[in-house]
This record gives structure tokens, C-alpha cells and sequence, in this order.
């Protein structure tokens, strides 16, 4: 997903400046993501032991057992790799960001964490125009002492 896009950016703005340096990074998610992602970590393995074990949490309860904890039962192979696969699904999609920061000579252009949304490959090829430009501009312009 994001990696890709990241890439084929990174690819498009080398080819269209050279000169310019591209780094990448991940950037954690919000705490709250973090979280869950740890708690459903946890649980995944402890749902899988339950399972494995053929424990019942819902007596525990007091509570009759669901069909797909049935289903779970006659099927332990198959309901451990639908816990961990889902659950892992779950647990990268917390973990994933998608967003990347774009720098221009150690000057910020686009900021995906604070803007919420990529930019679109026309608009980002108008920024670093516009911030070519600028930069030219500012280097040509003669310095007064004071």
C-alpha cells in the first residue's frame, strides 16, 4: 500500500531532480493504536491457547457457548489460522500510518500527519517547483551587511 506509494514518489521526484534527497521512515501510530494493536496481540494468543486447550471462556460466564466457538472446536486448525490472520490484519492495519514527510534542503513541504491526506503526484511536483523556485530566488538575491 503506502510503501509503494511512497516509492513510486520517490522514484517520479529523483528522476525530475536529481539533485534532490529522498529519505523515508516510519512514523509510529497514535498511542491509542499502539494499544490496541498490543492488546489484540495478546488476546490472539490467548483466544489460540483457549482454542488448542478446548476450554470454554462462555461457562466461566455463565453464558452458553456461540455456534462459531462450536465451530472453533471441531476445527482447531482452521479457527487458529483465521484468529491469527485477522488478528495480525487488525494489528498492521493499527501499526500503518501511510505517511511520510517530504523536506526540501531540511525545510518541511508536505506533512501527510499534518495535512491527513497524500498529495496528489501533480501537486507535489508544483510544490517543489514552487520551492525551487523560491530557493533560486532567495540565493540570487544580494545579501546587505549590517
Amino acid at each position: 500500500g503506502y510503501r509503494r506509494v511512497f516509492e513510486e514518489y520517490m522514484r517520479v521526484i529523483s528522476q525530475r531532480y536529481p539533485d534532490i534527497r529522498i529519505e523515508g521512515e516510519n512514523y509510529l501510530p497514535q498511542p491509542i493504536y499502539r494499544h490496541i494493536a498490543s492488546f489484540l496481540s495478546v488476546f490472539k494468543l490467548v483466544l489460540i491457547g483457549l482454542i488448542i486447550v478446548g476450554k470454554d471462556p462462555f461457562a466461566f460466564f455463565g453464558m452458553q457457548a456461540p455456534s462459531i466457538w462450536q465451530w472453533g472446536q471441531e476445527n482447531k486448525v482452521y479457527a487458529c489460522m483465521m484468529v491469527f490472520f485477522l488478528s495480525n490484519m487488525i494489528e498492521n492495519q493499527c501499526m500503518s500510518t501511510g505517511a511520510f514527510e517530504i523536506t526540501l534542503n531540511d525545510v518541511p513541504v508536505w506533512s501527510k500527519l499534518e495535512s491527513g491526506h497524500l498529495p496528489s503526484m501533480q501537486q507535489l511536483v508544483q510544490i517543489l517547483d514552487s520551492e525551487m523556485k523560491l530557493n533560486v530566488h532567495m540565493e540570487s538575491m544580494p545579501r546587505h551587511r549590517s
